[in-house]
């Protein structure tokens, strides 16, 4: 893992953003885009760098983490709508390359089977872009899920509906169930960019980064991936032990390596 610690928020969005625009130079990019409230700020700097800059999405693909079961695609809250709204439908990413999961699926197993074919289709992801939970989860994958998971179906913990009831009219009508990339699935990207922002994030990312590999944190899963990157401000890196070490390595970074 490379832990960088920026100042604010923005800073993250413009490195992110970086990391992001980096990957579009592949001749056939595909991303991972999260949901959530974490990721937006890089979206937003995407888009700003679509319209004043001309950066294109026309060659890349899409796959999104994770889908409620149940909901309609169309819902406001479904992540296939929230993704399009947030992010792909305000830059040149043809709307037929973003890839979700189906929450109404007859057949969730074949639709999660259908999904990560899919995904080994389109040649994998090359940089996966992930949120985490206050539990240290990522997508759906809460507390205790096998660290080899695959896609699958999920049933979520009673916090994790509680943190996702501001975006539903009342905290009932949050889903129990939601299908998720798995965290096997999710370290076969390329490159794994994990955001965390202000202190609510910094027990999680620092049972993440510095914690045991143990289920009770999915996200401590990635200290098993070769190349993932962990940007936070100063409030999600609060918690951290070894800050100056990481600070330390940023600073003597040979120029020629990149995120």
């Amino acid at each position: 893992m490379e832990i960088v610690i920026l100042p604010d928020d923005e800073a993250v969005a413009r490195t992110a953003a970086d990391i992001v625009q980096a990957s579009l130079e592949n001749d056939s990019p595909v991303l991972g885009l999260a949901t959530g409230s974490t990721p937006l700020g890089t979206y937003s700097e995407l888009i700003r760098r679509h319209c004043e800059a001309g950066l294109s999405f026309a060659r890349a693909q899409a796959f999104t983490l994770d889908e409620y079961l149940g909901l309609p695609a169309e819902h406001p809250e479904s992540y296939r709508s929230v993704i399009r709204r947030e992010f792909t439908d305000s830059v040149d990413l043809p709307a037929h390359a973003v890839h979700s999961l189906d929450g109404q699926a007859p057949d969730p197993e074949a639709e999660a089977a259908r999904y990560e074919a899919a995904i080994a289709g389109a040649g994998g992801v090359d940089v996966q872009i992930l949120g985490i939970g206050t539990d240290g989860h990522i997508g759906f994958n809460e507390p205790m899920s096998s660290l080899a998971s695959r896609t699958r179906i999920k049933t979520l913990t009673e916090q994790t509906r509680r943190d996702n009831a501001r975006f539903f009219p009342t905290p009932e009508d949050v889903p129990r169930h939601v299908l998720t990339q798995g965290l096997g699935t999710i370290r076969e990207a390329r490159h794994i960019l994990l955001i965390g922002l202000g202190e609510g994030k910094a027990s999680a990312i620092a049972a993440a980064v510095e914690g045991p590999l143990a289920a009770a944190c999915p996200a401590s899963s990635l200290q098993l991936h070769p190349h993932t990157t962990v940007l936070v401000d100063e409030g999600a890196a609060s918690r951290l032990e070894h800050r100056e070490y990481y600070q330390h390595a940023l600073e003597h970074k040979p120029q020629w390596q990149a995120y």
